[in-house]
């Protein structure tokens, strides 16, 4: 029994109460946050309660980001946050790996992506407006910390990427403030059967390169889409062309970004093991794609 259940149990409570709500739906817990479908009158609701620091400073980047390209905020504290519910009919994960290999395919994961573009360039521009940054954001330098501390004393692609990496945080273009995990799972739509209106979930809140937010779609939804070949040459085209971002800094994202997977994968498991594999995979093309270029 998580030895907080008590007091997650007590937050729950109070917000229902103080925010006037209605339970509908199963309980979730994750090790991070528990989280609660609710309704308040009509309107469909989730409530969302932090466990730890991280989930704490996520939603007071919700709450800064006001509904432009991430969930409405309805009400937020310094422990729990009511999001607007996604109840539209789309899927980004459906979308891009649904029969791949097939003639539609390519189109339709080349839309997820300019779909996660949009997303970004929405979420980033709201850096551009007065309006003060939230508190305790992470800096890129402190993400990457477990990557870099591996340079020189790991052989193969982790050394390289760990040198990749440090360059790029040496000299970051286009500082702003970050998602951290911006992927189709994350990105959810919020709009009804007539239109979708796709905004993000569950950031990571984090400060700088905007090109880093998008290396992770690269590594998404799944391995087969992934790893399909031909993909991540087409796909960095498409984020080039839709967010400006210069493809050879992309690719040098995407092997930063790889690497850094790669060390939060544990090898003690097959599950670990595979999933790290898949990841270098990718990382690696992205190398090849650069020694080409």
């Amino acid at each position: 029994m998580p030895p907080d259940e008590h007091l997650v149990t007590e937050h729950l409570q109070r917000h229902l109460e103080r925010w006037g709500l209605e339970p509908d739906g199963p309980l979730t817990e994750t090790a991070t946050s528990v989280l609660l479908p609710v309704r308040r009158g009509p309107d469909l609701a989730l409530l969302k309660v932090a466990r730890v620091d991280e989930e704490r400073v996520g939603g007071q980047l919700m709450a800064w980001w006001d509904g432009r390209g991430a969930a409405r905020v309805l009400e937020h504290d310094d422990s729990a946050v009511l999001l607007e519910r996604a109840t539209g009919p789309r899927s980004l994960t459906v979308l891009a790996g649904t029969d791949v290999g097939s003639p539609g395919w390519v189109r339709e994961d080349v839309r997820a992506t300019q779909v996660l573009c949009d997303v970004a360039r929405t979420l980033h521009a709201v850096d551009d407006v007065e309006t003060q940054r939230p508190e305790h954001l992470t800096p890129l330098t402190t993400w990457f910390r477990d990557l870099l501390a591996l340079e020189g004393e790991r052989r193969g692609f982790v050394h390289r990427s760990a040198v990749v990496a440090r360059g790029l945080l040496a000299d970051p273009w286009d500082e702003t403030v970050l998602h951290g995990d911006l992927h189709h799972g994350n990105v959810l739509d919020f709009g009804t059967v007539q239109g979708a209106q796709w905004r993000a979930i569950d950031p990571k809140s984090l400060v700088g390169e905007r090109g880093f937010d998008l290396a992770n779609i690269l590594c998404n939804p799944s391995t087969a889409v992934a790893t399909a070949p031909g993909r991540l040459s087409r796909q960095v085209v498409a984020i080039s062309e839709a967010t400006g971002i210069d493809r050879v800094r992309m690719l040098q994202w995407v092997v930063a970004w790889t690497g850094l997977s790669a060390t939060w994968h544990g090898e003690s498991t097959d599950a670990g093991r595979a999933a790290r594999a898949v990841t270098i995979q990718v990382g690696r093309t992205a190398e090849d794609l650069l020694r080409a270029m």
